[in-house]
């Protein structure tokens, strides 16, 4: 089988791009991480699980991934302009609890998100509060450089000193700073040059004691939210990364800053392919608490979805288009879910006899239909298709019994192959699940009723092991079969 060549979409050049590594077999790759100051809602987690089938694709062609995510301790303001307070410091206010553990606790519940989510941990998680030297060494660079001014407020990069600013939006300097004003993206500050312009250090305000700050050569204060990402993946994967990956909403502002900054300084290309992961809607409206339309994963679990129907949803829709979430759909990804488990349960009872080539030639069709989708730009909603179509011939075969055991283990092995990417962790549905000792009990009293023509207590002792356990029985020439329903 010829392997399909993997392509992917580059902001940087607006076009798919055949991806190939700066050294060969080895991807760095970097995603911007969360800022550590409050739950992850399933907008942020959409696009977690974006980057984790893009690492899984990249390992599935036979690449090392290099894989480093950063994790936003300081710095991250709520205004897009510099201005605000820190995330981290106001969130610790309003909890009355200190920066420091404020940063711990919601790093903490972003690590068991992604873990229950079944998205691979990052390589490397570096946090901004623990290399603020090597933030400290590239600011001082860049002001040898002279690409730095100071304000009353801090020590500023001066975005017209940078060729090409902004060539990751598309638009030149003159036209990003006339969007910015006109879209109040940046508010402006009458002390910097250029509404562009961005905080490499900010000073402690004098009047008040921030918790997280540190001496700098300029004045006591803290790294600014760009060149975090700057200096960290300059420290693990050196001045030019394969991939770098975050949400749409970054691209004006945050990755366009890390570009001129990180090239600024060592005067190399920074990011070779750009991988931006569209909006997540819900029921066609913008998330927001004030909507009650916001959620996180915890939420949705407490409503009693399981993980896979969760990433199911989030993983459906092609990373780079709005996704709209919706409860139907939810339902919709349980009912999926419900069937992968049926379909892989349905293969391991298979024990008949016997193997043919017609079902080889079938398993090798949509292995290859299957990796040019998601080598395409990841499109998963075309691979999904295909698996289900996969599916859909199967179980015909299977119900004309025209199957045997090792094709049964043929199609289990591609399944599980189609999972490296999925990852749904299909291999748990094969599985012996241990019933209760009396649900068992229930089960051979039933039998025993059937064989004495004792209809109404075996239907009070099917209607009680569905409603009591969530087990369904299915009476066939074989014997009683049971499963696990919702």
């Amino acid at each position: 089988m010829k392997k399909p060549k993997l392509k992917l979409y580059n902001t940087l050049t607006k076009r798919k791009q055949i991806f190939r590594p700066l050294k060969d077999k080895i991807v760095k790759f970097y995603a911007c991480g969360p800022t550590v100051y409050d739950y992850p809602h399933i907008g942020n987690l959409r696009a977690y699980i974006a980057e984790d089938i893009l690492r899984r694709v990249l390992e599935l062609n036979g690449y090392k991934v290099i894989h480093v995510m950063n994790i936003t301790d300081v710095g991250h303001l709520t205004s897009q302009a510099d201005e605000g307070e820190d995330k981290v410091e106001l969130a610790a206010r309003k909890q009355k609890k200190s920066a420091w553990e404020i940063a711990e606790f919601y790093t903490k519940v972003f690590l068991d998100n992604i873990k229950t989510l079944n998205i691979l941990k990052p390589h490397i998680m570096p946090k901004a509060t623990e290399h603020i030297k090597d933030m400290i060494e590239l600011i001082k660079k860049l002001e040898k450089k002279g690409y730095t001014y100071r304000t009353s407020d801090g020590i500023y990069f001066d975005t017209s000193k940078f060729k090409r600013y902004g060539k990751l939006t598309g638009m030149t300097f003159e036209k990003l700073n006339k969007y910015l004003k006109a879209g109040i993206r940046v508010p402006f500050n009458p002390e910097k040059r250029h509404i562009t312009d961005f905080a490499l250090w900010k000073f402690s305000p004098k009047d008040v004691k921030r918790q997280m700050e540190w001496d700098s050569p300029w004045g006591v204060g803290f790294p600014g939210w760009h060149i975090e990402c700057s200096a960290m993946s300059l420290k693990y994967l050196g001045p030019t990364l394969d991939i770098h990956a975050g949400g749409i909403d970054h691209i004006p502002i945050h990755h366009t800053n890390e570009i001129a900054q990180s090239e600024a300084a060592t005067g190399k290309q920074f990011v070779r392919y750009w991988f931006h992961v569209n909006f997540l809607i819900v029921e066609g409206k913008k998330m927001s608490k004030s909507l009650g339309n916001y959620y996180t994963l915890q939420d949705l679990l407490d409503k009693g979805y399981e993980w896979r129907e969760i990433r199911y949803l989030l993983m459906s829709t092609h990373y780079r288009q709005q996704l709209n979430f919706t409860f139907k759909g939810l339902e919709s990804a349980r009912k999926a879910i419900q069937r992968l488990g049926e379909f892989m349960q349905r293969l391991k009872e298979v024990n008949k006899k016997g193997s043919s080539k017609r079902i080889a030639k079938i398993v090798e069709k949509y292995k290859l239909e299957f990796w040019k989708a998601i080598n395409d730009d990841l499109n998963m909603p075309k691979a999904l298709a295909k698996m289900w179509e996969f599916i859909r011939k199967i179980n015909k075969l299977l119900d004309e019994e025209k199957i045997g055991k090792r094709d049964a283990r043929k199609i289990i092995n591609l399944m599980l192959w189609f999972d490296k990417v999925l990852g749904l962790k299909l291999e748990e549905f094969l599985k012996e699940e241990e019933l209760p000792e009396e649900a068992k009990k229930l089960i051979k009293l039933r039998e025993k009723a059937r064989k004495e023509k004792n209809y109404e207590l075996a239907d009070k002792i099917r209607k009680e092991l569905k409603e009591k356990y969530g087990i369904i029985l299915e009476d066939t020439k074989e014997g009683t079969k049971w499963k696990k329903v919702k």
